[in-house]
């Protein structure tokens, strides 16, 4: 067991989404004893709760967590009853976005808080965070970092990867994971026909992993129809095993882009379901997805990240945009920096009121400056705030 970074109310209702083996049941449990639980995977308890929603919920008592919620979109309604009565204090899990498709969920819009969990960010299992990702860390710290890195770049950060140091190990989790909440616990969850279609989707986003995609393209490289390729991966979004970076040219006349760049949550999706990728794409995935993460647990003060392109063409791989702070963020898998890799972010002076902060993430050990562009190594993410 080790703590979570994700705050949660202790007296307060609310909806806790993330991917299935993030870890949720487990820390709910462990931060709330005294809560009666259930979960709908139990095929008595789903059976009941289809069949007499008010009953089984009236059976909970006063405190209690249902994992799998989405499993019975019927429960919300005497939830809400029960919510607006002041009897009850319910915490309900399920996977990023399920409970939003359904209409029932309208009923407690409101009345309930959504928070996310995602798999653990780097350095999450070896304590609370401890610096800014711009501040070098300390130098055993640093030295922990190093040795860290290697592995949780290749495997991630689902709790259960993390409590095993064998690489042998991790794999076969991973294996596991891929044969069951990949892709069989997936179809079944979203009602899906067609598995394989499932690792078609995935094979065509690892394909293009960080590269800016439209769905005609990913309906190509998946040999799906269009129509087919846009459930697939709207159910891989609604997962949370994936996410978007929405493009667009900033300024006075903002302008979205319609092709969006596509991440995986998590590294050790990547390394269960292909190994048909570059080292580039792996870095990037990780970056963003770190960033991501500290996003959906509310360290960062942001709704959406976003990649960059200028009219001409030129691209800034991530941008995070604050309340007073704009953040523009290239990432290169190399050891040394070049005054090439240096030539978006130079180029990137849009006119703004917000303070303008430019990083470059590599794989070398220094911290340099160049050109008011704070260069920072991969690894400064284990354990780190972020900004």
């Amino acid at each position: 067991m080790f703590s979570r970074w994700i705050k949660t109310p202790k007296n307060k209702s609310f909806i806790l989404q993330g991917p299935r083996r993030a870890g949720k049941s487990t820390y709910l449990n462990a931060n709330y004893p005294h809560h009666k639980y259930v979960t709908l995977d139990d095929l008595d308890d789903l059976a009941w709760a289809k069949k007499d929603p008010k009953g089984f919920i009236e059976s909970l008592g006063e405190k209690f967590i249902i994992d799998e919620a989405q499993r019975v979109p019927g429960i919300t309604l005497p939830i809400k009853k029960l919510l607006d009565e002041k009897k009850i204090m319910a915490i309900l899990t399920g996977p990023t976005g399920l409970l939003l498709k359904d209409q029932t969920y309208d009923t407690l819009a409101g009345r309930i808080e959504i928070l996310k969990m995602p798999t653990c960010c780097f350095g999450e299992n070896f304590g609370d965070p401890t610096h800014s990702i711009l501040e070098p860390l300390q130098l055993k710290e640093a030295a922990l970092a190093k040795r860290e890195f290697a592995a949780f770049l290749n495997f991630g950060g689902f709790p259960e990867v993390l409590n095993f140091n064998d690489e042998k190990e991790k794999e076969y989790i991973l294996k596991n994971y891929k044969n069951s909440y990949f892709t069989r616990d997936l179809a079944v969850l979203n009602h899906l026909e067609n598995v394989e279609a499932i690792k078609a989707m995935y094979g065509a986003l690892i394909k293009g992993l960080s590269s800016r995609y439209e769905m005609n393209s990913l309906a190509k490289e998946s040999g799906l129809s269009i129509p087919t390729a846009k459930k697939y991966f709207n159910s891989l979004l609604s997962s949370g095993m994936c996410f978007k970076l929405y493009g667009h040219q900033l300024g006075p006349a903002k302008r979205y882009i319609s092709k969006s760049k596509n991440y995986f949550l998590d590294q050790g999706i990547l390394q269960a379901l292909s190994s048909d990728y570059s080292l580039g794409q792996k870095l990037e995935n990780f970056i963003c997805s770190e960033i991501e993460k500290r996003c959906q647990i509310g360290m960062i003060d942001t709704q959406e990240l976003f990649y960059y392109e200028s009219v001409g063409g030129a691209e800034v791989d991530l941008i995070v945009e604050e309340k007073n702070k704009l953040y523009a963020i290239e990432i290169k898998s190399s050891k040394t920096i070049s005054n090439k890799d240096l030539r978006n972010l130079k180029d990137f002076n849009i006119k703004s009121k917000k303070e303008l902060v430019k990083i470059l993430f590599y794989l070398g050990d220094e911290f340099l400056t160049q050109e008011n562009i704070q260069i920072i190594p991969a690894w400064n993410f284990f354990r780190a705030r972020f900004f």
